[in-house]
């Protein structure tokens, strides 16, 4: 990325971030699939991307099935962006009527049990307004994992946007984060990691939707090391401003086996959970990447990823953290 590129890119996202939260919000809404529309209509690599994924999810769709399912998951990912630029400034008693995830029982219980937990969860909705919700409605703190994002500016923006919101966050950078995340767990806190696309080596090769994909052995391994419970969660918009979710099943760690054989039943475990949430609400998944392996064209360890994949703001986490170093 280009410095004037990384100049523009940091502006626009201030942009959104000082302008978006003073619209009232019903200009909010249209502005955001206003802007979903005319990104479809365009038919860019990302709103193919997005298409070509939701191949997989819904394999008996056909080609006008198909279009109709990007178009309102880009208005779905608009409509994220538009809600992250208005949170912090939003009246967090709203938090309470408008987010309503079933099953939290797991993770109101988990906490008390001061076993620490761990939620998993893919690019489903928006998980910034579940973690608002966790830590205004809930009052549970909680600590995540940031991708350093370029212009260092821009994630300077995401580190103090989510910290605003009660967030703890880590850079995934610099060996250190799966020794802080492992004490937050041993000390009885929550962890929050999204978790549905690695494409490092140390990614847990799943089958996902009938084909193989690659999904961070971190939250596994966390669990293992620490007696935590992993807990994945799906989100879904309905057709009001409401947030819908659901906690899934706690994923066991199995008795027997090796680590990594342990890793693997776990992290596979965790993708049949996504698969079932994706499933269901294919149109609120943000996949405008690459993610199973047949996709990915062929690149060198130190090859940057190619130019159609855009890299966006993501807690997944990468490096240390799936490979289980830096374990305090």
């Amino acid at each position: 990325m280009g410095a004037l590129t990384e100049k523009l890119t940091d502006a626009a996202f201030g942009l959104g971030w000082a302008g978006v939260k003073k619209l009232p919000e019903p200009t909010a809404v249209a502005l955001g699939r206003a802007i979903a529309d005319r990104v479809w209509k365009r038919r860019g690599k990302s709103v193919l991307r997005l298409e070509a994924n939701l191949a997989r999810v819904v394999p008996d769709a056909g080609p006008e099935r198909l279009r109709e399912l990007s178009r309102a998951g880009m208005r779905s990912y608009m409509r994220y962006w538009m809600e992250s630029f208005r949170l912090p400034a939003m009246n967090k008693e709203r938090f309470a009527t408008e987010v309503r995830l079933d099953g939290e029982q797991v993770l109101l219980d988990g906490m008390a049990a001061g076993r620490g937990v761990i939620i998993a969860l893919p690019h489903l909705a928006n998980w910034d307004l579940a973690g608002a919700w966790v830590t205004s409605d809930k009052g549970i703190p909680f600590t995540t994992v940031a991708e350093r994002l370029k212009p260092e500016s821009l994630y300077d923006r995401f580190v103090a946007y989510r910290e605003s919101l009660g967030m703890e966050v880590l850079p995934h950078s610099g060996g250190a984060a799966f020794g802080v995340l492992a004490r937050r767990l041993r000390s009885g806190g929550l962890i929050c990691l999204v978790a549905d696309r690695d494409l490092s080596s140390s990614g847990v090769e799943v089958d996902f939707f009938g084909a193989t994909a690659r999904m961070p052995a971190g939250p596994a391994l966390l669990a293992q090391q620490t007696g935590a419970l992993l807990v994945p969660v799906t989100l879904w918009y309905e057709d009001t401003p409401v947030m819908r979710g659901r906690f899934h099943a706690p994923v066991a760690v199995p008795e027997a086996g090796t680590r990594d054989e342990k890793t693997a039943a776990m992290t596979q475990a965790v993708a049949d959970a996504f698969a079932a949430g994706i499933a269901e609400h294919p149109e609120d998944w943000h996949m405008l990447q690459r993610l199973w392996l047949e996709d990915l064209e062929p690149r060198g360890p130190r090859e940057p990823r190619s130019s159609e994949e855009p890299r966006e703001p993501s807690v997944e986490p990468r490096s240390s953290v799936e490979r289980g170093e830096g374990a305090g």
